[in-house]
């Protein structure tokens, strides 16, 4: 287990994403990152809900939190804020930079 915490996006990484339909439409789940998230949570470790979507208010926050319930997954810290203890960003439109050299 390694200190910190990892950061997932929800729409188009964690849930399926086809265009906004409003802060209560959230997605099916992706079934491979739900298997992932399950595995780092058994593994202890930190995992937070990363996403734009903090920024419509504590309604958007709410609705995400039902569903992580819904699909079986406890209720996950949800943020749009990174900080010095992410270790990792799982996101459908990041681009991986080499530390230091801005290669990708």
């Amino acid at each position: 287990m390694e200190d910190g915490w990892i950061g997932v996006d929800l729409d188009g990484t964690l849930a399926k994403y086809d265009h906004w339909k409003g802060i209560g439409h959230i997605g099916k789940p992706v079934p491979r990152m739900m298997k992932r998230i399950k595995g780092w949570i058994s593994q202890g470790e930190t995992v937070k809900i990363f996403t734009a979507r903090v920024c419509a208010g504590p309604e958007a926050v709410a609705y995400i939190k039902l569903w992580l319930k819904k699909h079986g997954l406890p209720d996950l810290e949800v943020t749009n804020l990174k900080d010095f203890d992410m270790i990792e960003l799982w996101d459908d439109r990041a681009i991986k930079v080499a530390t230091n050299t801005g290669d990708i």
